[in-house]
């Protein structure tokens, strides 16, 4: 899998979209269902200390947050994280915090976590091999990654001309990746499909949810 170049995309992108972010129902609903795909795979309790990584505005922990204990909201984006921590003042949510953090470049978090979920952000990082290990250190014994994203696709979903986002990902590649990464159990779900207005056509974008585990008890 060859790396993606940074940063067309960036952090200044994100936060110009964050105050408008919640609005757009495909967003809304596409967390749901990624909700949805996690507790059907991740035995989810009270106790478990989760880390939403390129959480946004927390789309997918707001939906988990009553099944979960700590959880902490971590982006690069300042704006989203702003947006996120008014709605956790304004529902009272008081097991969520947030933090800025890149994990490719800023020092990891010095607690571990039970579980890492991740939602359509992995195809903005560009080394994949190294974030799947950054994870699985961060995970305790047992542990869970739950990872959406995209299926491999021509690069339309972005647009040709965006070159810091992979498009997409194959798999069984992604599945060996995090093997090699020292993960197990690494299963793959479809629980989303964005679907895209071209001229002539509609175009079906599939949404993934692969879950893993770091070996252990």
């Amino acid at each position: 899998m060859t790396p993606a170049q940074p940063t067309t995309l960036d952090a200044a992108h994100f936060d110009s979209k964050a105050r408008q972010w919640d609005e757009n129902p495909i967003f809304r609903e596409r967390a749901l269902k990624i909700a949805d795909g996690i507790r059907r795979t991740v035995p989810l309790n009270r106790d478990m200390r989760a880390l939403d990584y390129g959480s946004g505005t927390g789309l997918l922990s707001f939906p988990l947050r009553s099944e979960l204990g700590a959880i902490l909201l971590a982006d690069s984006s300042s704006g989203m994280l702003e947006v996120a921590a008014e709605k956790i003042a304004t529902q009272r949510a008081t097991n969520m915090a947030t933090a800025k953090l890149d994990l490719l470049v800023d020092p990891p978090p010095t607690q571990r976590f039970d579980l890492i979920y991740t939602s359509m952000t992995l195809h903005h990082v560009p080394d994949t091999d190294r974030i799947l290990r950054i994870f699985h250190d961060l995970l305790r014994p047992g542990g869970y990654l739950c990872v959406a994203d995209l299926d491999e696709e021509d690069g339309s979903f972005h647009g040709l001309d965006v070159v810091d986002v992979h498009h997409g990902f194959a798999r069984p590649e992604l599945g060996r990746l995090a093997a090699q990464a020292g993960f197990a159990d690494v299963q793959f779900q479809t629980v989303f499909n964005i679907d895209k207005e071209r001229e002539t056509t509609t175009q079906s974008y599939p949404v993934f949810l692969m879950t893993a585990k770091r070996a252990g008890t």
